[in-house]
């Protein structure tokens, strides 16, 4: 099976830039619905699903491939390759954006941009450092998964959607994380919430803009800012939305965003 096969790779728009969309854990490429259409007149849009997720080819999931999050950039580079990928905006939610750190540093000039919501180098505290989560947070929240992939979804979904007055928000997400495969759910979650990028953040040596959410449980202001001052060339735009999925919740403002930055 080909790349764009295996990541169920869709190529839109006719710009002569193109934009490549990354979803978080727990999602896949519907996640930019709201989003992606909007930039179609201007760049060649790239929606893809993380193996595992979404209409990707499970069978080509790999235990030791993607027991870190370098497994998932290296298919970014493979899909950036295959579609020819130069200069293009590298968009990324949640724990993608630190997969679009490490694929911008696998391959120097497939990327002129990179745009990140809600972003976070390290989700464990250690010692001066904020992440939000102490280690035994973490490692309780990851059993639980273990324990009750179904439970886990219907209680921690609803939580990073935030947006508690549009339970319908809440809903999807929680369905988003069900329809995902349990076993890979559980790696990935291992993967996502254990990795530590901050080392990586200096690497990155193109135009970044940061969209941090108000009132966002898993990856909050400070850890925002802590991106922000890691990245020399990064910009940071408060957004009023809350929560951890903007580009569900709140799309005109990420769009916004986003426009006057690329």
């Amino acid at each position: 099976m080909g790349v764009l096969e295996r990541n169920n790779v869709h190529v839109r728009g006719s710009g002569g830039r193109a934009m490549i969309f990354a979803h978080g854990f727990g999602c896949d490429q519907n996640m930019w619905r709201f989003v992606e259409p909007v930039f179609e007149s201007e760049f060649r849009t790239v929606l893809f699903d993380h193996v595992g997720a979404g209409g990707s080819d499970l069978t080509a999931y790999d235990n030791s491939k993607y027991s870190t999050l370098a497994g998932y950039a290296d298919d970014v580079v493979e899909i950036g390759r295959e579609c020819g990928l130069q200069d293009a905006v590298f968009v990324g939610h949640s724990v993608s954006c630190m997969i679009g750190v490490l694929a911008a540093q696998k391959a120097p000039g497939m990327f002129g941009k990179l745009v990140m919501i809600g972003p976070s180098a390290r989700y464990t505290n250690d010692n001066d450092y904020v992440g939000g989560f102490s280690e035994k947070q973490i490692e309780e929240l990851l059993q639980f998964l273990e324990a009750n992939h179904m439970g886990w979804s219907a209680q921690m979904a609803p939580a990073i959607m935030g947006n508690p007055d549009r339970p319908e928000l809440g809903a999807e997400l929680t369905n988003s994380f069900c329809r995902t495969d349990p076993e890979i759910a559980k790696a990935f979650a291992r993967v996502t919430f254990t990795s530590d990028n901050r080392g990586d953040l200096s690497n990155v040596d193109i135009p970044t803009l940061i969209l941090q959410c108000s009132d966002d449980i898993i990856a909050s202001k400070e850890v925002g800012e802590f991106v922000h001052r890691g990245i020399p060339k990064s910009e940071i735009v408060f957004l009023e939305a809350t929560g951890h999925c903007p580009n569900l919740s709140a799309p005109d403002e990420v769009i916004a965003a986003m426009r006057t930055f690329v």
